[in-house]
C-alpha cells in the first residue's frame, strides 16, 4: 500500500445566488487549494475485494468513490484503502471529498482505466459537491452547485486556520441561511477580501464556537471569513511569518492551523 495526499481546500468567498428547481442552490465560488491534506493509502487487489481501515466505517467516501468507480467500470480488480485524517471533519475544507477525488485518481491509474478528466469528474459529481474541484486538481471558479469549474490563477499566500471545536451540517446550514440573495462577481479578476460568505451568519448565530473563533481572528485580520458551510475560519497573508506570528497569539483552547495555498493539487501528474 501506497499512501497520496488529499489536500484540503478553502473558499475565499461564497455566494448563494438563489435556489434550484432540484432543491439545491446556485453558488457561485473561488476554491483556493491548500497543502494541509489528509492521506489516503491504497494498494491494488487482485481479487477484486474492497477492504478499508480508518475511521467512517463503510460510510466514508473512499470506499463510496472505489465502489461506485469499479462498479460503472466493471474493473476486475479491488484496493486495500485505509485513512489518515488531518483536516478537520465537518469544517468547510472538503476533506471527505478530498479523499474520494484521492481514490478516484489513483485507482484510475492503478486499475489501467484510463478514464478522461471529463468522466472521473461526472463520477465526482455524483459523490458529493466538492468532489469534482479535486479531481480538476487546479485552484478554480466554481458554479452552478460547485462542480462547473473555471481555472483561475490566485497569487502566493499562506493562511491561518481556526477549527473551532464544532462539527456543521451542510444541510442544515443551507436550510437555516435566510440571507438575501447576493449577485455574481465578475471574474476574472478576483482580489483578496473580495465578496463574503453568504453562509456565515447562519452558522454564527448557531454555534458560539464559531462565532467566538471568528471575531478573535478578526480582530487581527479584519478580512476573516468562514470557508463553506463551517465550521473553520481563516484569514489570509502574504507570508509565512505573518501567518505563524498570529497563530502564536492564539489562546488557549483555541486551536488552529497554517497552510500554505497551493497552485495545483499534489498529484496534478494524475489528473492532465
Amino acid at each position: 500500500m501506497n499512501w497520496y495526499p488529499a489536500p484540503g481546500k478553502l473558499n475565499l468567498f461564497l455566494h448563494v445566488l438563489g435556489r434550484r428547481a432540484d432543491g439545491y442552490h446556485e453558488l457561485q465560488t473561488v476554491f483556493r487549494l491548500v497543502e494541509r491534506a489528509d492521506r489516503v493509502g491504497i494498494g491494488l487487489r487482485e481479487d477484486g475485494e474492497m477492504r478499508f481501515s480508518g475511521p467512517f466505517g463503510d460510510d466514508n467516501l473512499c470506499l463510496k468513490a472505489a465502489r461506485l468507480l469499479k462498479a460503472q467500470t466493471g474493473a476486475r480488480y479491488g484496493a486495500d484503502l485505509a485513512l489518515e485524517k488531518k483536516l478537520p471533519v465537518g469544517g468547510g475544507m472538503g476533506g471527505g471529498s478530498s479523499d474520494a477525488a484521492t481514490v478516484l485518481l489513483v485507482l484510475n491509474k492503478l486499475w489501467n482505466l484510463h478514464l478522461n478528466k471529463e468522466v472521473l469528474l461526472d463520477l465526482g459529481k455524483r459523490l458529493g459537491a466538492d468532489v469534482p474541484v479535486f479531481v480538476y486538481g487546479r485552484n478554480a471558479i466554481g458554479e452552478g452547485i460547485g462542480e462547473r469549474l473555471r481555472a483561475l490563477e490566485l497569487p502566493r499566500a499562506w493562511y491561518l486556520v481556526l477549527e473551532p471545536q464544532v462539527s456543521v451540517s451542510t444541510r442544515e446550514t443551507f436550510a437555516r441561511s435566510l440571507t438575501p440573495h447576493s449577485k455574481p462577481l465578475k471574474i476574472p479578476p478576483f482580489f483578496s477580501g473580495q465578496g463574503r460568505n453568504d453562509l456565515e451568519a447562519a452558522v454564527v448565530a448557531r454555534y458560539p464556537e464559531v462565532a467566538a473563533d471568528l471575531e478573535w481572528l478578526r480582530q487581527r485580520c479584519p478580512q476573516a471569513r468562514m470557508t463553506g458551510s463551517g465550521a473553520c475560519v481563516f484569514a489570509e497573508f502574504e507570508t509565512e511569518a505573518e501567518a505563524f506570528a498570529v497563530h502564536a497569539a492564539l489562546p488557549g483552547g483555541m486551536k488552529g492551523f497554517v497552510a500554505r495555498g497551493l497552485d495545483r493539487h499534489p498529484l496534478c501528474e494524475w489528473t492532465d
